[in-house]
């Protein structure tokens, strides 16, 4: 790899790499997660860009890389494991009503794939199309996830607003 082009890998790597972290963080739900997140997202596209020589939208790719080492590790088992100290007698009932919160903590319990699909809909501002080029899937599928999504999130916003 050439000077120039490890230049201009290292300048895409700073500038958005921020960008990048806001989505995962939607996508996770969780700042410690969301960072290793990105991490492993930036280090997967420097790897590629340098196995590739070059890369013609690193910005599509980094996207990409990112929604699906999400997915992928919400696949493995260790992921649904949890530890705690202390196991509460009871849920916790959420007491703060702001509606960003609410709205992250909503979109925390849908499944990867939906979640994944909002997120690149609505928070990075894609089309149909393009989110369906960038997950692999069909246009329709796009469309229903999106459709099942917001429905889920909705009944989540109106069932704690009720």
């Amino acid at each position: 790899m050439t000077r120039g082009a490890e230049a201009a890998l290292h300048a895409f790597v700073e500038a958005r790499r921020a960008a990048l972290f806001r989505s995962a963080y939607l996508l996770c739900g969780n700042r410690d997660e969301a960072d290793d997140l990105v991490q492993t997202t930036l280090v997967k596209v420097v790897l590629g860009a340098r196995r590739h020589g070059r890369l013609d939208n690193l910005e599509a790719y980094a996207r990409k890389t990112l929604v699906n080492t999400f997915i992928a590790g919400r696949r493995r088992f260790w992921r649904r494991e949890r530890a705690y100290g202390e196991l509460p007698d009871v849920a916790a009932q959420p007491t703060d009503r702001d509606t960003g919160l609410m709205v992250r903590a909503a979109l925390a319990t849908l499944p990867p794939k939906q979640r994944a699909v909002l997120v690149l809909r609505y928070w990075e501002d894609l089309g149909v199309a393009a989110t369906a080029e960038l997950l692999g899937m069909r246009e329709s599928t796009v469309k229903s996830h999106t459709a099942r999504g917001l429905a889920a999130l909705r009944a989540a916003v109106q069932e704690e607003f009720a």
